[in-house]
């Protein structure tokens, strides 16, 4: 199932999620710091969402308070309560 989930905060803009089951098959990022969407984009793909959950949520970015990789961790804890 695809999800899309608009972050807040940071320089990403869309976040486009591929779930099957609990696994993370896909994830686009638009926006934001291309290195660093794609590097965690690619990292969490095949992972657990509640692994994820657990390794990306409160990472921050400068004094934001949040962070790509954080609000990515909001977005499948969003997916989770949906379901």
């Amino acid at each position: 199932m695809e999800y899309t989930y608009e972050p807040k905060g940071v320089c990403s803009y869309e976040m486009v999620i591929n779930i099957d089951g609990d696994t993370i098959k896909k994830v686009t990022i638009k926006g934001g710091c291309a290195g660093n969407t794609v590097g965690v984009s690619r990292l969490v793909e095949g992972m657990q969402i509640d692994e994820a959950i657990k390794r990306l949520k409160g990472i921050p970015c400068g004094m934001r308070g949040t962070s790509c990789p954080d609000q990515l961790a909001r977005a499948l804890e969003e997916i989770k309560n949906k379901r």
